[in-house]
């Protein structure tokens, strides 16, 4: 298939970093996402091949549209950006912690590919991949996931937001023929992720969650839509 061109939000780090090393080694033009013009094109220079530095700050209305003004064209969408809190349940959580992680998750992620959508309409096959958390599972967190006892409550509400939200786009931008997942990449050494040790010693490499991520983005045209997808390619209950 002709997809040739994929923007990485939140590209200069952690799994957002991977993901775009990952897009370059198959061949792919790369624009990497950052909220910092140095950390972008430190971050490009290091992935090498056509990897090009974009700022781009998910929570700001002129940066999204100035990095929207560089593009040309456009096939591919990940919206990797993303920020977390401390392991608090939501009744301990002060509300403007919500407001900025969902500023970043949940308004970003539609800022974004609302500005992106002119480009990506004239793609052949164009793709979106939202990257949420096995932690965003409903059904997840009401059986599995029971004994956390609710923590993290900004951040895996925010991700469930970014769930349902993939589910609409997929459905109003089917016509369109975009295409449009998110992705749970399970536990990784990254900045983000607060139990680096214990990842770190159940394996945790980010380049295995790029990897998936980057087939998933490369889908088909006979493949899916409105889905939530594991690191493993096994099916997320929402």
């Amino acid at each position: 298939m002709d997809i040739s061109i994929a923007l990485v939000t939140g590209a200069n780090k952690g799994i957002g970093k991977a993901i775009a090393r990952e897009f370059v080694h198959r061949g792919l033009t790369v624009y990497v996402g950052s909220r910092s013009v140095e950390r972008a094109a430190d971050a490009a220079a290091e992935i090498g091949g056509d990897a090009r530095p974009l700022l781009l700050d998910v929570t700001d209305a002129a940066s999204i549209a100035a990095a929207a003004e560089r593009i040309d064209a456009l096939d591919v969408v990940v919206n990797n950006a993303g920020v977390s809190d401390d392991a608090l349940p939501a009744q301990d959580e002060d509300v403007n912690a919500f407001r900025r992680i969902y500023e970043t998750n949940v308004f970003g992620p539609v800022a974004v590919t609302n500005a992106l959508l002119p480009l990506l309409r004239r793609s052949a096959h164009p793709r979106i991949v939202n990257i949420s958390s096995g932690t965003a599972s409903l059904a997840w967190a009401a059986e599995r996931m029971a004994g956390y006892r609710g923590v993290f409550a900004s951040y895996r509400s925010s991700k469930a937001a970014l769930n349902a939200l993939t589910v609409l786009y997929a459905q109003s931008l089917a016509e369109d023929g975009i295409k449009v997942n998110a992705f749970a990449p399970g536990l990784r050494r990254t900045g983000l992720n607060a139990t680096t040790a214990t990842t770190a010693a159940d394996g945790g490499d980010p380049a295995e969650a790029a990897a998936a991520v980057v087939r998933l983005a490369l889908i088909g045209d006979d493949g899916p839509t409105g889905t939530f997808v594991n690191w493993d390619g096994a099916p997320v209950p929402w």
